[in-house]
């Protein structure tokens, strides 16, 4: 029962006979429909996508086949009615662990095949599963051997199945466990972890999974009607040494209860029914919401000391509060740009708004690899009018063809370069395909993950994967690109988020006493980012010689602004814990995620071995390692000889963690197939020696004649997740909405700016303005000495002239503008602006120019 505590289920609220039928056609799922007293009641897609759970498949006159037979008669999936879920919530500061039972039940009255199916959201790792029947148990059990698994166990098409009808995108873990006869129930209990999100004001938010609260909204006819047709028993306990101030959700609470004098510790649960609309969420406020916190997680008692699980785990938590940054200002900074030479003349453009938008104070150098891996510069130089203009000068104007093929060895150059002085270093990296060499380039960005954070933009969905892979690990962003007519705007909003202001310098110390030390799994951060927290795991080893010293003391150190900041925080060092492991989990999660580039970019066996090593220790799956379901039948109680002391025959079953990839566009049509009644039962046969008989005919050609039955293909290791590209932080189809003249003039502004962001007063900036350049002249103002401070108000006030027409892509360089001449002249500004407005029949406010 993984540990789950015994509680007395609330009465069960049972749905109808009749289940929801998924469309049936070989096309994406589109909306799911109910037959009810036939009437078609219209179930939304979402609802689907992110409910899952136990999910059926029955067939005509009690006849069961299998899932892969179903793939070709397109026998739709259900889901088997919920009737009951305990969920019982550990959420320690910003980390979770939960233990749920769930109870389902067949209703129909046919057998039916049922499959689990859990999705995996974003730092969740499940680590635990178990599902009862009045048949068998099945125990999901973590072992090496990933390939010898793979073949042992029959029934993968059952999984295959899923992932060719399901249009949910993401990992999902899945459990085929056999067939379940009408009016029986299933028992199924799992445990997960998962690193809660921190919001603005500190609080830790917790969302309930839908598969554990699995409400539905109906449409019948035009009446609106929603009722929750199973039970549900949340409890949430909650522990942190800041103590526990206050808990906010979008469904009824028991009041809070606290189980320490300190508040350190608190309980609190569902009250009534939980709503039939919404998620459940679950806000948990902590006292003095500082910039630094340290909680302290005990040890496994039965695991050795020195063990990842055996030593105590400290769970830091770094927010630093970092001000807005005035835009236009100086700023520090290293921005490197790598770009792709087949795409080179496609880029430009954008490299143009991107250079003209930096800031004064930041270093920059630019890649473009070829043959060679070295930069424009040898290293990053400082952002100057002078340096600028000899970059523009050194970029290629064509490009090759070697694509990507050299991006390795450029990053490699990258990272070999020295980084100036509190400045934190950004790569902005152009791909135009899928690299050859893209689990090397994994690993290799992955290596020094905490010394800068990466913008990919793609113009292929090959590359997504790997993109959005380095993006998240090294706290950028990723976009795919799907015309160059949109990728200024594209790139410009990644430099939006890159010019946020960060903590530089970001180091860590400790004072414990003599015998004990601390590491930290995956090292620190050199830089954090406003609007960035970062959760670190720290281990405690050895044993102290000082048994009256009680407490540690961590010290985090920074630089803002160009002055240091210090911040000390004390914790025990004989940590409390309801023994559950969440933190240590999740580290194990952190240390594999670090040891994936390098285990499967052929680094050597070590990093394999260790990640085999720390996955089966902690339950937290990984490539090397796999799930396998072990079915066990229940004894048969009435049968008392001695054959039954005989241990029951296990089997293996299809139990793994499966990445869906649901690329196809989704149909809103109901589609479904008439089997004549008998049918089915005399096609299973026929079928499945059919199906041997062309798998064996199609697999002449490229083995030759086999005698032995076809093995399942071997697993493949990868440190890349698919990616749908609309998952994409930024999609470029949505975002352009200029005429290709109208950014071609742009541009041939944005070119004559300086550095600094001021304009000169010359013939070209006249031909874009389409004004005589003796009129501009004649037009200055007297009180204007400086002729660029009269040029650049004009280019800012033409800019402005289709109201905010060139905001989005003039944003960054006209701030640095409107900068430059709050410095220069503030007093010339106001009659500036009145001559600019009449010379260029606008209207632009005062308030443009910060006035």
């Amino acid at each position: 029962m993984l540990g789950v505590e015994s509680r007395p289920l609330q009465s069960r609220d049972t749905p109808g006979d009749n289940p929801v039928l998924m469309n049936r056609d070989s096309e994406p799922l589109g909306l799911l429909w109910l037959h009810m007293k036939n009437l078609l009641v219209c179930r939304s897609p979402e609802m689907w996508r992110q409910s899952f759970g136990l999910l059926g498949k029955s067939y005509i006159h009690d006849t069961t086949g299998s899932f892969f037979l179903g793939k070709w008669l397109h026998v739709p999936l259900y889901p088997v009615s919920l009737c009951s879920a305990v969920v019982d919530v550990a959420i320690q500061d910003y980390v979770a662990d939960v233990a749920a039972e769930l109870i389902y039940q067949n209703e129909s009255q046919t057998s039916t095949e049922v499959l689990f199916v859990f999705p995996l959201g974003h730092h969740m790792a499940i680590y635990s599963f178990q599902a009862r029947s009045e048949d068998a148990t099945v125990q999901a059990v973590l072992q090496d051997e990933v390939q010898q698994l793979h073949e042992a166990t029959g029934g993968w098409e059952n999984l295959e199945y899923l992932q060719n009808q399901s249009e949910y995108p993401g990992e999902v873990f899945a459990c085929f466990l056999g067939t379940l006869s009408p009016g029986r129930e299933v028992v199924v209990t799992l445990r997960y972890v998962q690193e809660l999100p921190r919001e603005p004001d500190g609080a830790a938010r917790f969302v309930l999974p839908r598969t554990l609260h699995p409400y539905t909204t109906h449409y019948l006819w035009n009446c609106h009607t929603s009722k929750l047709h199973y039970s549900l028993l949340l409890t949430a306990s909650l522990q942190s040494s800041r103590g526990v101030v206050n808990v906010q959700a979008n469904f009824a609470l028991t009041p809070l209860i606290y189980t320490a004098q300190d508040h350190s510790t608190a309980q609190v649960s569902l009250a009534g029914s939980p709503p039939c609309h919404d998620d459940l969420e679950l806000l948990v406020y902590y006292g003095d919401p500082t910039t630094v916190s340290a909680v302290v997680e005990k040890g496994d008692p039965g695991a050795p000391p020195g063990s990842l699980l055996g030593d105590p785990m400290v769970l830091v938590t770094l927010a630093p509060s970092i001000p807005e940054a005035v835009p236009g200002q100086r700023q520090s900074g290293e921005f490197i740009f790598l770009l792709n030479t087949t795409f080179l003349e496609h880029v430009q453009d954008s490299l143009l708004f991107l250079l003209k938008s930096l800031p004064l104070g930041c270093y920059f150098n630019i890649y473009c690899y070829e043959e060679t891996s070295v930069g424009i510069y040898p290293q990053s130089v400082e952002y100057t009018q002078d340096n600028l203009t000899e970059a523009m000068r050194r970029i290629p104007s064509t490009g090759s063809s070697l694509g990507d093929s050299n991006l390795l060895e450029t990053l490699r150059s990258v990272y070999n370069t020295p980084r100036p002085r509190r400045h934190p270093r950004q790569l902005f990296i152009f791909m135009a395909g899928l690299p050859p060499d893209e689990e090397a380039i994994a690993a290799e960005v992955c290596r020094h993950r905490n010394s800068h954070r990466c913008f990919f933009f793609c113009f292929s969905e090959d590359s997504a994967a790997l993109a959005m892979a380095l993006a998240k690990e090294t706290g950028g962003e990723a976009a795919y690109v799907s015309s160059c007519g949109s990728m200024s705007l594209v790139v410009l909003k990644c430099l939006k988020q890159a010019l946020k202001p960060a903590a530089e310098g970001v180091s860590l110390s400790w004072t414990l006493p003599r015998g004990l030390e601390v590491e930290v799994l995956g090292g620190t951060p050199q830089s954090i980012f406003q609007g960035q927290h970062n959760l670190l795991y720290a281990q405690i080893h050895g044993q102290a010689q000082d048994t009256t010293v009680s407490k540690g003391v961590m010290t985090l150190q920074y630089s803002l602004d160009g002055q240091d900041v210090t911040y000390t925080i004390e914790f025990p060092l004989c940590p409390q814990g309801d023994g559950r492991l969440a933190g240590h989990r999740l580290a194990a999660r952190c240390l594999l995620k670090r040891l994936l580039p390098e285990a499967v970019s052929g680094s050597g066996e070590e990093p394999r071995h260790r990640a085999v090593e720390i996955s089966l220790t902690s339950g937290i799956i990984c490539p090397f390692t796999s799930y396998v379901g072990v079915r066990t039948p229940q004894r048969v109680t009435w049968y008392q000889r001695p054959l039954a002391l005989l241990p029951p025959h296990q089997s293996l079953i299809p139990c793994q963690i499966i990445e869906l990839r649901a690329s196809r566009i989704s149909s809103c049509f109901p589609k479904s197939i008439w089997v004549p009644p008998g049918w089915l039962t005399a096609a299973r046969a026929s079928w499945l020696a059919l199906r041997q008989l062309t798998h064996d005919i199609a697999a002449l050609p490229q083995r030759g004649a086999c005698s032995k039955a076809c093995k399942p293909p071997p697993p493949f290791f990868s440190s890349l997740k698919y990616v749908d590209r609309m998952e994409f932080g930024l999609y470029s189809s949505n975002l352009c909405r200029w005429c290709p003249e109208a950014v071609a003039k742009c541009q041939d502004l944005v070119a004559l700016q300086n550095a600094d962001g001021s304009w000169a007063l010359s013939s070209g900036l006249a031909s874009v303005l389409e004004v005589d350049e003796d009129e501009i002249k004649g037009k200055m103002p007297d009180e204007v000495i400086e002729p660029s401070i009269w040029a650049t108000v004009l280019a800012v006030t033409w800019l402005h002239r289709h109201d905010e027409y060139y905001q989005d892509l003039c944003e960054l360089l006209e701030a640095k503008a409107v900068t430059w001449l709050c410095s220069q002249a503030v007093s010339q500004l106001d009659k500036c602006l009145e001559t600019a407005n009449t010379l260029l029949g606008s209207s632009v406010k005062p308030s443009v120019f910060r006035l």
